[in-house]
This record gives structure tokens, sequence and C-alpha cells, in this order.
């Protein structure tokens, strides 16, 4: 179904391809938020302003918020109310996309999904890229572009040209560099086998991960 969808994205038909587009990121879009979400690296705890069901309430950062009720006599303002709870460290992730081979069916689908889970998984801190002898961002990393828009834009991907994987592996650490996360990840979806010349292991070997 999903490659079947992936393929109705390309369709000759403006009103189809159009309608067919939209329900395609909706769908894949549901299809990464499915299952249960864990969190990841060494969490620490830190204050943090008060949220329902946030953490445990930080007594002594909110005197001053329960010293204004004066014994309950007032509401209390839950802006003045402090909590302590775990934080996760930040992480940024970019997404390399191989478009130099075939972009129908099952691997434009896969694209698409892995595009749909990244900006679920880190929505704030987020890039795609697709290479082939050239690199267009589908998003930068320091910009903001609404999911829908960014499946959309790897849905719009065909196939053609050469493969430049070293140079798409140092646009995808410039991407991360304009990070702050601690923690950054490299996702490259690609058969690997690099038709341009240039250091491919060298480039790879700047990631953390």
């Amino acid at each position: 179904m999903l490659s079947m969808l992936a393929d109705m994205s390309g369709a000759t038909d403006p009103a189809l391809r159009r309608l067919s587009r939209e329900l395609s990121a909706r769908v894949f879009l549901e299809i990464a938020r499915t299952g249960p979400g864990h969190r990841r690296g060494s969490g620490r705890i830190a204050e943090l302003p008060f949220r329902p069901g946030g953490g445990d309430l930080d007594i002594d950062a909110s005197l001053d918020a329960l010293a204004a009720t004066q014994g309950l006599k007032y509401p209390i303002d839950p802006d003045g109310l402090r909590v302590r709870d775990w934080v996760s460290p930040g992480t940024a992730i970019c997404l390399l996309v191989d478009r130099s081979g075939s972009m129908g069916g099952r691997p434009l689908a896969t694209s698409a999904v892995a595009a749909a889970a990244v900006a679920w998984r880190a929505p704030k801190d987020y890039s795609v890229l697709a290479f082939a002898r050239n690199v267009v961002a589908a998003k930068s990393q320091d910009a903001w572009r609404p999911p829908e828009d960014v499946v959309d834009a790897v849905l719009a991907l065909r196939g053609f040209g050469t493969t430049d994987l070293a140079g798409a592996l140092r646009a995808g650490w410039f991407q991360l560099m304009r990070s702050s996360a601690r923690r950054r990840i490299c996702i490259l979806l690609s058969d690997c086998r690099a038709t341009e010349p240039g250091d491919v292991v060298g480039a790879a070997a700047v990631f953390d991960e």
C-alpha cells in the first residue's frame, strides 16, 4: 500500500497527484508516530516550569508563589511554581537520501517513512538531504518547515544521476554542525556505491553516530 501511495504521488493527472501527495504525507506521518516512545541518552535532573503531571514540585524554588497564597486565601499562580524532572540531552539528526537510483515504489516509500520518523523524533533539530551528484535540502537543520511539506518534498524525488557519497556526507556534517545538541546522528539511506571520486570513509569518520 505504501509503495502504491508513493507511486501515485508522481501521477500524470494533476488532481490525482495533488490528492495522493496530501494523503501520503498524512499516512506516512501517522505511521511514524505509531508505537511507544523511548528516552535515549543520559538524562539529568533539572528545574523546570510547572506543568501538569511533569515532575515533583520544588518547594524551595516555589516558595514565593506559595507564600503569595497567604494560607490558601488566594489561588496559587502556576506560573510561579517550579518542578524537578528528568530531561534528556538534545539530539540532532540528519537524514541523507540517495536519489541516484530508482526512486519509485518501495525505495520512495522507505525514504518518506524515514523522513516522517525523523521529523517526529527530532521536530526542532533535524535536516533531510537528497543527493545524487548534487545535494538538495528538503529541510535544513536550522530552518523550520512543516513535517507534511518535508514528506511531500521527499515524495516528489525522482531518481537520476551519479552518486557523490563523500559529498553528501560532508553536506550532512555541515548541517549537523549548525546544531548545539549534545548528540548528533547521521542516517544514510543508500546502497553506498559511490560513482563520483571522494574519500567516503574519511567523510563518514567525522560522525559520532
